[in-house]
């Protein structure tokens, strides 16, 4: 029970992140997905990665904001849930919708722009989850800190990524992209400090 309270918030955030995963099981399992089974789950795991990766990239304007370090702890755990969920998204597209033909997958990469965004974001994240461990932060000192700084890139390639393949309603990336806006305005040297002046 103590360890319970101890890491509730982390359990949560587990909880959370499965959610999508389990959901879409329930779905497929019981019949619930559209006449396009494979869309779903494509713009299912995608959508899931990109609210976790905004999520994560909240944790630290989170803290500027009201000072709940604890929410530091979930930064990576969202972050590598993130990158868990843009790899069934991609193995979900390449697999199920291109059934592995990588010399279709190449070419449509070639001309359509939101698999150009969304395949730059993946490798920015992946170099991202690669050097995430302790051993990597060690190594690269002052350096680790700006490459994960690329993070941000990531989500706006995402972000665009999502704009680009909606065709009518722009509503939910436009919401996506407000979003990042904010975390990165908040982040912003001058308007940290009359943050914290204001918190303290």
């Amino acid at each position: 029970m103590n360890s319970i309270q101890k890491h509730w918030l982390q359990i949560l955030a587990h909880i959370g992140a499965l959610a999508p995963l389990a959901l879409l099981g329930w779905d497929y399992t019981h019949g619930n997905l559209s006449f396009n089974p494979v869309s779903d789950i494509i713009s299912c795991t995608g959508k899931a990665g990109l609210i976790l990766l905004l999520l994560s990239l909240a944790c630290t304007p989170v803290v500027i904001l009201f000072g709940t370090q604890g929410v530091l702890r979930l930064r990576r755990m969202l972050g590598l849930y993130a990158f868990a969920y843009v790899c069934l998204h991609l193995v979900a597209f390449v697999g199920l919708d291109y059934r592995f033909a990588f010399d279709l997958v190449l070419a449509e990469l070639a001309v359509r722009y939101h698999l150009m965004a969304g395949t730059a974001s993946f490798l920015i994240l992946a170099l991202l989850a690669v050097t995430s461990t302790r051993s990597w932060m060690r190594d690269l000192g002052k350096n680790w800190k700006r490459l994960h700084s690329l993070t941000y890139l990531a989500a706006f390639l995402a972000v665009l990524h999502t704009g680009l393949v909606v065709r009518a309603d722009f509503t939910e990336p436009l919401i996506y992209g407000v979003i990042l806006g904010v975390l990165l305005f908040v982040r912003i040297p001058f308007i940290r400090f009359l943050l914290d002046i204001r918190r303290s």
